[in-house]
């Protein structure tokens, strides 16, 4: 029917509007009817027009707004000037810590007074000033002060410490560091393996006597600087760099992706636009601001659309709700496992009484996703894919339970990004006999990839700064033959709608007993499973046995997991192939700055004994129950006697 009615619709366009001979529009048609899967279409038609016409609208807005400010060479600080001018007054950022709040007035007079010392002191364009402390205001105006000026910021994990805190300073070339006293001590610590070309300054509770040797006060040199826009304007355009973000470095070192003003912006605009916010919104933002979700999906509603931003110091699950009946928010922030956290909580007869509507993030699980909406009352979940550098960005806007964006079925080329199919435990992309990748159907799982064009903002990719870690994202012959794509490193699965469903990280899934597992989706059932805790999944080698045998670690202080009722549980809820074989418990399990757990050391450790001083427990077949794992036994499962 839908391949019906849009054959018919053509038929007159081509007949009365192009005047066309009857002959060539029956067959065109013909040809638009059956190419196009024929009436099968129908449903996916009907069930997609509304949401893909709303994602057209979109993209077609900011493809011309971007079209805008690169004809004008705009950065984010001339469009910031923009929204001052539009909303003065109001009130652009709230730091919850004290409650301080500042006009957007005031934030551009700090920017510029920020903008104006650094120009005094020797910082030009290009340089580069490393930005390491915890959330506040100042943040936001010390790096869009820098960026007044053409200076880059690196914004460094403020959990870093020793070697990959100076490794982060060295790889983008930083010429000075501005600290938070509260990094006092991490700053001593690595103070002498800087070097003294490195200026230190520290903001914050200024205490002489505990900061390294050198190191000055930045809040009286920033109130003594003039508050006029700078004199010496850049001569930067909307793709020049803007600042650094690191990837979480759950495996080696972080990388510094590259962020140019083009790429800032679009990761706002098409949040803004795809998720229908608006400027009298409140954000709240809990998340890192050295973070691509704090400080460009969150912060860059406040400086680009002039919503009001409540930055909170670190995120707190037994605040989180009072905080947003506090400062009337209408959206909040998450990522990661903030949402099970909150899930956690004790139920409060305040955890209903805020104005939330939206709350706007990714890694929301699926098991979690309705319980979620349902006991907090926000009617919508605006969950979102992207990491900082790709530019294969996807966006849930209609609210589908799951999914973290879509494709459209109906015009998949409009926006060039395809899932292709991957050998799920190596990553490496599986060709057809002509060298090009393969497109995954409805239900294949397949890798996440977006089409290169770096003559369109959209479709950029800006790597890293080490230029090897930016030629492993790229792949050629991707959509066809000769081209180049990102690889997201992701593993995700499209329904019959188009709509897309994470599924694992690199390296996250693994094989066992013939099935791949995924370890996303196994870490959500036994969290639910055992009320909420922390448990992070992967797979570890067996001596002699194909594939890897599942391995889940969970964070019990207490030790009150029943063993016993878990077993019968896991029977109901999992397959045999993705039960953990074995279990390790724990105090806690680490995590990145930005909740993602880090296993990459567990899964070095694996199950033995002798490396672990945690809890260890063995699934054993043969009594249908966990039994704890000793020296003994270890020898036993890696000599082969203990079947698995």
């Amino acid at each position: 029917m839908l391949r019906l009615a849009c054959s018919t619709a053509l038929l007159f366009v081509f007949r009365l509007l192009l005047g066309l001979p009857w002959l060539q529009v029956v067959a065109a048609c013909l040809i638009f009817f059956f190419g196009t899967g024929g009436w099968t279409s129908f449903r996916v038609f009907v069930k997609t027009i509304g949401r893909d016409l709303h994602a057209a609208g979109v993209l077609l807005k900011v493809k011309l707004n971007v079209k805008r400010h690169l004809r004008q060479r705009n950065t984010i600080p001339r469009i910031f000037a923009e929204t001052v001018q539009k909303y003065g007054d109001k009130t652009a950022l709230i730091f919850e810590g004290t409650g301080e709040k500042w006009s957007f007035r005031e934030l551009d007079d700090y920017s510029n007074r920020v903008a104006n010392l650094l120009y005094q002191r020797g910082f030009r364009e290009g340089d580069v000033v490393a930005l390491f402390m915890e959330n506040r205001s100042q943040y936001v105006g010390l790096w869009l002060g820098m960026a007044k000026i053409g200076v880059e910021a690196a914004l460094i994990n403020f959990n870093l410490r020793l070697e990959a805190l100076v490794h982060c300073v060295n790889i983008s070339g930083s010429k000075a560091v501005i600290f938070g006293s509260e990094l006092t001590d991490a700053m001593c610590e690595v103070h002498s393996s800087m070097g003294k070309t490195v200026n230190l300054f520290c903001s914050g509770d200024w205490d002489p006597k505990r900061v390294p040797e050198g190191t000055e006060c930045l809040e009286p040199l920033v109130e003594n600087a003039p508050s006029h826009k700078p004199s010496n304007p850049p001569q930067r355009g909307f793709t020049d760099r803007l600042f650094y973000i690191y990837t979480s470095g759950t495996t080696g070192m972080p990388k510094a992706a590259i962020v140019v003003h083009s790429r800032y912006y679009r990761m706002a605009a098409l949040v803004y636009y795809g998720f229908g916010m608006r400027s009298e919104d409140v954000l709240y933002d809990c998340l890192p601001l050295y973070h691509s979700a704090g400080n460009i999906v969150g912060v860059g509603q406040c400086l680009i659309h002039g919503m009001t931003v409540v930055i909170k110091k670190k995120f707190s699950a037994s605040k989180f709700w009072d905080d947003c009946i506090k400062y009337n928010c209408t959206i909040v922030q998450y990522i990661g496992e903030i949402c099970r956290y909150l899930l956690n909580q004790p139920v409060r007869h305040t955890e209903q009484q805020h104005r939330v509507r939206m709350a706007l993030g990714n890694g929301l699980r699926q098991s979690i996703w309705e319980e979620f909406m349902q006991r907090f009352n926000v009617p919508q979940i605006a969950e979102f894919y992207g990491a900082t550098e790709c530019n294969c960005s996807l966006g849930n806007f209609n609210n589908k339970t799951g999914a973290c964006g879509f494709n459209s079925r109906i015009l998949p080329y409009v926006y060039p990004i395809r899932l292709v199919r991957v050998d799920e435990e190596t990553m490496e992309l599986i060709r057809g006999p002509d060298g090009v990748c393969i497109p995954c159907g409805p239900g294949e799982p397949g890798q996440l990839v977006g089409r290169i064009k770096q003559n369109d903002p959209l479709r950029r990719f800006d790597g890293y700064v080490n230029e090897t870690a930016t030629n492993k994202k790229i792949a050629h012959s991707v959509f066809k033959k000769g081209d180049s794509a990102y690889l997201s490193g992701d593993v995700l699965v499209m329904d019959e709608c188009g709509y897309m469903y994470f599924r694992d990280r690199t390296g996250d899934t693994f094989r066992w007993k013939g099935e791949n597992v995924s370890t996303t989706e196994v870490e959500g059932t036994l969290s639910r499973l055992l009320d909420m805790k922390d448990v992070v999944v992967y797979g570890v080698e067996v001596p002699g046995v194909e594939g890897k045998a599942g391995m889940a670690a969970v964070a019990d202080p207490e030790n009150s997991t029943d063993l016993e009722k878990f077993s019968r549980d896991l029977e109901k809820a999992l397959p045999v192939y993705a039960r953990p074989v074995f279990l390790r418990f724990l105090p806690e399990v680490n995590k990145t700055g930005t909740f993602k757990f880090q296993k990459t050391e567990m899964r070095r450790e694996g199950f033995d004994p002798s490396l672990v001083s945690d809890r260890l427990y063995f699934l054993d077949c043969s009594k249908g129950s966990y039994v704890p794992l000793d020296a003994e036994l270890h020898r036993s499962i890696v000599s082969g006697k203990q079947k698995l």
